[in-house]
Formats: structure tokens, sequence, C-alpha cells
């Protein structure tokens, strides 16, 4: 009976990517009536949890942490398309896009799945344990590269509004990738202990027994349907976002609301996989995954825009206004201080998401 259900789940789980690309070719730039819109939205959530097993193999077999960089790469890498095609469609609210883009990633992982992730550890373990030097780590990258990319063009002068000159884009491009492939390095080989889940009494987790190792042609095909998955995920959020602007504008709501649940959408994978590691008490893997997100997000992304405004019409704001601002130095200060004691209690997890509902709340009514 048991492999009877695991070869339902593993046909399943095969099959839907492979929807999700078709149902994405068949529907994509046309406008969608409202049944069509619900079978999306289905398809949709299946690509999720189709991507969220794959990714959960290719972790497995490759370990950790490189298993928490394959998903948020992949992640990346395909929002960042997304969001240049979606500036190449030009429009009045392409200029600012980029940076809503990024800086909604950043509060999703850093408040939403961070909070999220030592909440459910905390309240199923007593308390949420990690590794403090390798978390640090991640998180000042972090912080580093959001003040870079977001909040410096709202206060330099070479040119007028929240924008970069060219030499002060190219630098802070240039910078964002230096700065995140200095951090793989050192996550992936240097240092890469830090980053490994620990014991309660502070011993790193070198080998995952919940499951048997996964072959290398599993693992193979497992990363061939993630990236299908995520193609998916990213394309078909893209198809519905007429329908959900649609209805956010029904409601009376700001704009930006738009922007949030398309990015609530992406960076649901990485959600789901961050939550299952936190009920098995892999806190760290939780924490690779949210800030590594935040920090592909913007180390990717700034640079891609950098390149793509070479032949873009249009300016590219990216500078934060003093909300946002103090928004964000507001989630450095607790996530620096929650991350000091290597562990956590449900108060933490419960401050971030207090944060996160102010973002929303900000996004909802600015």
């Amino acid at each position: 009976m048991i492999a009877r259900l695991t070869s339902v789940a593993a046909r399943w789980t095969s099959l839907v990517p492979v929807l999700a690309v078709v149902l994405l070719v068949l529907t994509w730039g046309r406008d969608l009536p409202g049944a069509v819109v619900a079978l999306v939205t289905l398809v949709l959530a299946g690509a999720v949890l189709a991507a969220v097993h794959h990714a959960e193999v290719v972790a497995h077999r490759v370990g950790e942490p490189f298993g928490s960089l394959v998903l948020a790469v992949a992640v990346t890498i395909i929002e960042v398309a997304l969001i240049v095609t979606l500036m190449a469609d030009g429009g009045d609210k392409s200029a600012t896009l980029a940076r809503d883009t990024v800086f909604a990633a950043v509060m999703i992982t850093c408040n939403g799945v961070v909070g999220l992730s030592l909440l459910v550890a905390s309240l199923r373990h007593g308390t949420a344990v990690f590794n403090p030097e390798g978390t640090g780590a991640a998180l000042a990258t972090v912080a580093t590269l959001a003040t870079l990319s977001l909040v410096l063009p709202t206060f330099t002068t070479s040119r007028p509004g929240p924008e970069f000159s060219d030499v002060q884009l190219t630098f802070a491009a240039v910078s964002s990738l230096m700065l995140y492939a200095l951090f793989v390095a050192t996550q992936t080989v240097r240092h890469r202990d830090y980053f490994l889940p620990i014991t309660r009494q502070g011993e790193v987790i070198t080998v995952d027994d919940h499951a048997s190792v996964p072959t290398s042609r599993d693992t193979l095909v497992s990363l061939s349907l993630l990236g299908l998955a995520l193609i998916g995920v990213v394309g078909l959020a893209k198809g519905v976002s007429p329908t959900i602007e649609s209805a956010v504008e029904s409601a009376g709501l700001h704009h930006a609301v738009v922007g949030v649940i398309i990015a609530l959408l992406v960076l649901l994978p990485e959600t789901i996989a961050a939550l299952r590691s936190a009920r098995r008490d892999r806190v760290q893997t939780s924490l690779n995954l949210a800030l590594g997100s935040a920090m592909a997000s913007i180390g990717l992304t700034i640079p891609a825009v950098a390149l793509a405004s070479l032949w873009l019409s249009g300016p590219l704001v990216l500078g934060l206004d003093s909300t946002y601002t103090v928004l964000l130095a507001l989630t450095v200060v607790v996530s620096s201080l929650t991350v000091v004691p290597g562990r956590a209690t449900p108060l933490q997890g419960g401050v971030h998401l207090v944060l996160f509902a102010a973002y929303l709340e900000l996004a909802i009514n600015p």
C-alpha cells in the first residue's frame, strides 16, 4: 500500500510540472476567462507542491547547504527573467518594478518565512536552534546588499529622484554580484559547516537520515522537473496577474498589493520547503532558504536590471521611500537580535510576523 502511494505521488509530481508548462504556452499573452483562470490557479498550486517535492529530492542528494541554494537560485533566476520581461513591456509602473519586487522578496523572506519557521520550530520543539555564525554572515550580506541597492539611491545627488547615475548603478551591480558570489563560496566551500543544521547540544548534523538517498538518475530527473515547475509557477503567476490586478482595483486597494501577491506566489515553494524543515527541527535549513532567497533576489536582480537598462527606455527607480526605509532598518535590527543567541522562542517568531504584517498593511494603506 505504501509503495503504491509512493508511486502515485511520483507520477503526480512528474506530470504537474509538464502540465504547467503546456498550460503556460497555451495561455501566454492572452486574456483569460474566469474558468481558465480557475484552472490556471489549480495547476499553479500543484506546480508549487511539485517544486517543493523535487527541491527536497535534490537537496537530500546534494546535502545542505547546496540543497537550499539550488532552490533559492532557481527561483530567483526565473523571477529575474520575469522582471526584465515585464520591464521590457514598458508602462508607467515599470520604473519601480525591480525595486518593489526586490523589497517585497526581502520582507517576505526575512520576516514572513523566518517568522513562520521560528514559530513552527519553537512551538513544536520548545526552542528553535540554529548556527548564529552562518546565519549572521547571511544576514550581514543581505543588509549590505539591501542598503547599497535600495537605500542609497534615495540619498544620492548625481541624478534627481531616487535613481542611481550610470556609474553608481554599475558599482551597485558589480558589488552585488561579487558579494553574492563571495557568500556562495563561503557557504559551500570554506565554511560549509556554519550553514549546516545543528542539534540542541550544538553539534553539526552532517547526515540527514529521514529518507534513503536518491540515485543520480532520480536526482537529475527531479532537477529537470524542478526547473519546469518553477517556470510554470512564475509564468502562470504572471498570467493570472491581470485578474488579480482587477480584483485589487475593484476592492479599492493600492496597486502595490498586486506585486505583493505575485511575490507571495513566486516564493511559495521556498516557504513550504522552509516550514517543512522547521517542523523537522532543521531550522538552519529554513534560514538558509529564507536569507538565501533574499540575497539572491538582490544579488542577481540588480545586475540583471542594470544590464537591461542599457537597451530599455525610461528611468530605473531603486530608492525606497522613508516609510519603507524605516521598516527595512527595523527588520535588520530585529533580525540581528534574533540571530545573536543562536536559539529563538515563539516570541521572536511573533515579532518577525508582526513586522511582516506591518509591511502588508503599509502596502495596502501606504
